[in-house]
C-alpha cells in the first residue's frame, strides 16, 4: 500500500511550538482521510527548527464507491417539501428518485445517491491546502508582496518549500501537485543551513532522513534528544563531572538545533557563591545551557552548550561568546542576590512585607498584604489540627510572600518561594519559617512533593483554601477547560495535604473562616481576629450568622468541587468510583475520613463476609424502598415480642452488638473496625432472609420486620451507602 511523506519547510519555528504543531498537522491530515473514505497503517510526526514532517505508512489507494438511500417525503406531499427534498439530495427532477411503498404509510420517494470513489492523490491534493490555511499557530505572520492581500496564508515564519511524494515501496513515488499561497508542492527539500544549505530530491520517507543526516539534518527529535544527552554526559564523565539533569531544557535545545554538537564552557568561579539554582536558572533562561556539578554534589564552574553546527575551530569562539554572555548574567545575579542579602540582614523583611500592600492580588479581594494577613489568621485557625505551634506559623505567613519583592525573584518569577528561604535562613529565622516559605506552594500538581513539616503543611493548606474560598465567593470558578487561577491544582494540592499527612481538617469550617476572614477586611479593614474561640462549625455559623445563610449554597458548591477533585485523586491510587460515591453520600467535611473508608471499604468488600453482606444489605434497603414507596406502615422501633422466629432474635441480637461495635470504631476512626464489626451481620441477615418472609398478612409482624430491614439499612449506612455499591 502506498505512503505518504509530508514535509512543510520554512524559517525557524520556535521550539514551544514545534512538538503542538507537529501533532496538529498529523490530527488534521490523518482525520481528513479518514473522513474522505481513506484508511492507513500508522503515521508518525517529527520537527526540526526549520520543518514539520509527516510519515503516513499504509495508505489506501481510492476511496471506495458509496451508495446511499436517502428518505424523502410522501409521493402526495406539498411541492415545496418535494424541493426541499431535491436539493438536499443533488437532484434536478423528481424523476431520478424512486418510488417506494409502504404498507402503513404509502406511496414516499427515495433518493439513491451514488458517489463514485477517488484517488488517493486527488483527496491529498485537496486536503493539505486548507489545512496549511486554517493552520492553528499560537502566533503567526503574513510576508511577501501577498501578505496585503485577504485571506493570504499565516505561518508562524516564512513558509519555503512543501515535500509531498505517495506511492508504494516497490514503485517510484508521485509528487502530489498543489499550491499554497504560490509554493507548489514537490520532492525537493533543503540540508543545513550551513553545512548543506543546496536543494535535495527526495523520494519517500527512509530516503528522505538518510538524505538528510547526509546533509546534516537530524530529522527525528527524540534521536536529536539522545545525542545531546549522551554526548553531554560523555564530556561530562571526561572531566569528572555529572550533568544536572533538565528534561524541559533538553527538549528546548532539541527544538533549536538541527545537528546538534556538545561543547563545554566556564564561568567565573567566584559566581559559586550565588545559590546554585539561581546560577542553573541564570545560564538556562539566558544561554539555554546546562549546568555540571562535581562528584561531592556541588556545582561546577563549567556549563554545557549545544550549537547547532561543526565548527571549523572545534567551537572556540562559540564558546568564547556564549561565556561571555553567562559571565554577564551571572554578574546581574550576584548583584540581585548581595542587594536583597544586605536588605534583609541589614533592615530585615519590614520593606518587603510593607510593599506587598500596595501590589493588588485582585481587585475584588485587596491587596497581597491583605492576602498575607488572612493567611496568618487562617494557618493559626488550622494550628490545633497540624499540630504546628501558632506563632511560628504566623510568622512563617507574614514572610511567604516577602520574596516576591526581592530583586532576584522580580528577575527570575521561577525563584519564589526558594529565594524566600534562602534569604529567611541567612537573615536568622527559624528553620522551620524559612522551610515553609518555599514549601507553602506546594504541590503546584500531582507529581509535586507534598510537605511534611507541620508549619509547611500549614501555612500551605491556609494559601491554597485561602486562594479556593475567597475566588469562590467572588464566583471567580473554573469553567470547562478555563481555570486561570488554578483553583483545580489548589483543590488537589489541599486533598494530598491533608490525607498524605493524615490530618483530620473541617473543610467547610476552614472555608468559612477564610470567607470569614474577607469580610472582616472588606467591611471593617481589621487586622483579623475572626472568632478563634469558635471551634466548631455550629459555633461559626452563629459567630457569622447574618451572612451564613447566603454562603451556603457557595459552601455546598465548593465542597462538591472538592468531591470531584477527590474522586480523581482516588480513582488515581486504584479505588473504585462506586464505591467513592457510596462513601461521599454522607461524608462531606472530612477529606481524610472520606478517603480511609473508601479504602476499608474496598478491602471490605473484597472478602466473603463483605460481599454476602452487601448482598443482604441491598435485599433489605430493596424491600424496605419498594414498601416505602407503596406507602406500607413500618414501626418506629423493632419490638422482639413480635417475633415469631430465632431467626429474628438473632438478627436483632446481632444488630444491637453490630451496631455499638461500629459505633464504637467509627468514632475511634477505626473504618476497618467498623467493617469487621457490620461482618458480624452476615451469618443473621443471611439466616434471616432463608427463614423469614417480611410480607406477612399480619401487618404489626410485617411492620415490625421492614423495622429490621431499615435498621439493617442504618447500621451499614453509618460506614456507606451499600446501594450505590455495583456488584
Amino acid at each position: 500500500m502506498p505512503d505518504l511523506l509530508l514535509e512543510l519547510f520554512s524559517e525557524e519555528i520556535p521550539a514551544r511550538m514545534q512538538r503542538k504543531a507537529a501533532g496538529d498537522l498529523k490530527k488534521a491530515l490523518t482525520d481528513g482521510l479518514v473522513d474522505a473514505g481513506l484508511t492507513y497503517e500508522g503515521a508518525k510526526e517529527s520537527w526540526t527548527p526549520r520543518r514539520l514532517v509527516l510519515d503516513v505508512r499504509g495508505v489506501t489507494a481510492r476511496s471506495a464507491d458509496l451508495k446511499e438511500e436517502r428518505k424523502g417525503p410522501r409521493t402526495d406531499a406539498p411541492d415545496k417539501a418535494i424541493q426541499g427534498f431535491l436539493r438536499g439530495a443533488g437532484m434536478t427532477s423528481i424523476e431520478e428518485a424512486t418510488v417506494r411503498t409502504d404498507p402503513k404509510k404509502g406511496d414516499f420517494y427515495v433518493a439513491v445517491i451514488e458517489k463514485p470513489g477517488r484517488a488517493a492523490e486527488e483527496i491529498i491534493a485537496d486536503l493539505v491546502p486548507p489545512i496549511l490555511q486554517s493552520f492553528p499557530w499560537p502566533k503567526s505572520m503574513r510576508w511577501g508582496a501577498a501578505s496585503s492581500e485577504p485571506g493570504s496564508l499565516r505561518w508562524v515564519r516564512p513558509l519555503r518549500s512543501i515535500v509531498c511524494t505517495f506511492g508504494p515501496e516497490t514503485e517510484e513515488p508521485v509528487v502530489i501537485d498543489f499550491e499554497v499561497a504560490g509554493i507548489t508542492s514537490g520532492n525537493t527539500t533543503y540540508g543545513h543551513r550551513f553545512h548543506a544549505p543546496e536543494a535535495i530530491t527526495v523520494r519517500r520517507f527512509d530516503d528522505y532522513v538518510a538524505a538528510l543526516d547526509k546533509a546534516h539534518v537530524v530529522v527525528d527529535p527524540e534521536r536529536r534528544k539522545d545525542i545531546i544527552l549522551a554526548d553531554a554526559k560523555n564530556l561530562a564523565f571526561a572531566q569528572g563531572l555529572e550533568l544536572v539533569d533538565d528534561p524541559a531544557l533538553l527538549e528546548e535545545v532539541s527544538g533549536l538545533v538541527e545537528w546538534p554538537v556538545a561543547l563545554l564552557g566556564t564561568f567565573d568561579p567566584t559566581f559559586l557563591d550565588i545559590p546554585d539554582e539561581v546560577i542553573r536558572l541564570t545560564i538556562k533562561e539566558n544561554q539555554k545551557c546546562f549546568v555540571l556539578r562535581q562528584a561531592d554534589g556541588t556545582l561546577s564552574n563549567t556549563f554545557l552548550l549545544v550549537a547547532n553546527l561543526d565548527a571549523r575551530d572545534g567551537g572556540t569562539e562559540i564558546i568564547a561568546g556564549n561565556a561571555k554572555v553567562v559571565n554577564a548574567r551571572l554578574s546581574d545575579a550576584k548583584f540581585f542576590w548581595e542587594s536583597d542579602l544586605q536588605q534583609v540582614q541589614g533592615a530585615g523583611f519590614e520593606a518587603w512585607i510593607e510593599k506587598l500592600d500596595s501590589v493588588t492580588f485582585h481587585a475584588k479581594l485587596g491587596s497581597l498584604g491583605e492576602r498575607v494577613q488572612r493567611l496568618i489568621t487562617l494557618g493559626k485557625d488550622l494550628a490545633p489540627e497540624t499540630g504546628a505551634e501558632p506563632d511560628t506559623v504566623a510568622r512563617a505567613a507574614l514572610l511567604a510572600k516577602s520574596d516576591l519583592n526581592s530583586a532576584m525573584v522580580y528577575e527570575f518569577a521561577e525563584l519564589q518561594g526558594f529565594m524566600g528561604r534562602q534569604y529567611a535562613t541567612r537573615a536568622g529565622e527559624a528553620a522551620a519559617v524559612a522551610a515553609a516559605c518555599e514549601e507553602h506552594y506546594k504541590p503546584q500538581g500531582p507529581s509535586d512533593t507534598v510537605p511534611t513539616a507541620a508549619v509547611s503543611v500549614t501555612v500551605a493548606l491556609a494559601d491554597k483554601i485561602d486562594l479556593l474560598a475567597t475566588f469562590w465567593l467572588i464566583d471567580e470558578k473554573p469553567t470547562g477547560s478555563k481555570d486561570p487561577f488554578a483553583l483545580r491544582r489548589a483543590a488537589l494540592g489541599v486533598i494530598r495535604l491533608i490525607v498524605e499527612n493524615g490530618l483530620t481538617v473541617n473543610l467547610a469550617l476552614a472555608l468559612t473562616t477564610a470567607w470569614g476572614n474577607l469580610m472582616l477586611q472588606k467591611n471593617e479593614g481589621a487586622r483579623l481576629t475572626v472568632g478563634a474561640e469558635a471551634s466548631t462549625l455550629a459555633e461559626r455559623e452563629a459567630f457569622l450568622a447574618p451572612l451564613f445563610d447566603s454562603w451556603k449554597p457557595k459552601l455546598d458548591d465548593l465542597l462538591t468541587f472538592f468531591h470531584e477533585r477527590l474522586k480523581v485523586y482516588l480513582r488515581d491510587q486504584g479505588a473504585r468510583h462506586d464505591l467513592i460515591d457510596a462513601v461521599l453520600v454522607g461524608e462531606r467535611h472530612d477529606v481524610l475520613s472520606i478517603t480511609e473508608r473508601v479504602r476499608a471499604l474496598g478491602t471490605f468488600l473484597d472478602t466473603d463476609d463483605g460481599k454476602n453482606l452487601l448482598a443482604g444489605s441491598k435485599r433489605a434497603a430493596n424491600i424496605l424502598a419498594a414498601e416505602e414507596k407503596k406507602g406500607t406502615h413500618i414501626a418506629d422501633a423493632v419490638n422482639p415480642a413480635l417475633f415469631e422466629t430465632p431467626a429474628e432474635t438473632a438478627l436483632f441480637d446481632g444488630l444491637a452488638k453490630a451496631e455499638t461495635g461500629a459505633a464504637e470504631a467509627l468514632n475511634a476512626r477505626d473504618y476497618a473496625g467498623a467493617m469487621q464489626a457490620l461482618s458480624a451481620l452476615r451469618a443473621p441477615v443471611d439466616q434471616f432472609f432463608e427463614d423469614v418472609m417480611v410480607n406477612v398478612d399480619d401487618e404489626a409482624v410485617r411492620a415490625n420486620r421492614l423495622a429490621l430491614m431499615r435498621r439493617i439499612r442504618t447500621a451499614t449506612g453509618s460506614v456507606a451507602d451499600f446501594s450505590r455499591v455495583t456488584g
